[in-house]
């Protein structure tokens, strides 16, 4: 039980542990987002290039 602001955010003595590790959690929370969309915009490019060099090959291209 805190009776203060303050003691809440010494979190008994253990601040820099739960804060550390609560900012952790929250920038791999941002973060997970942006690195699926990158990785998934690079899959897309890649099947594309695939696509196009099927076809260029079908076309019998030198």
């Amino acid at each position: 039980m805190w009776n203060s602001p303050s003691e809440f955010f010494a979190m008994g003595g253990y601040a820099l542990y739960v804060w550390s590790s609560f900012g952790v959690c929250a920038l791999v929370i941002l973060i997970e987002p942006l690195a699926i969309r990158m990785r998934y915009k690079a899959v897309l490019h890649r099947l594309k290039q695939e696509c196009l060099a099927k076809e260029f090959d079908k076309k019998g291209g030198n």
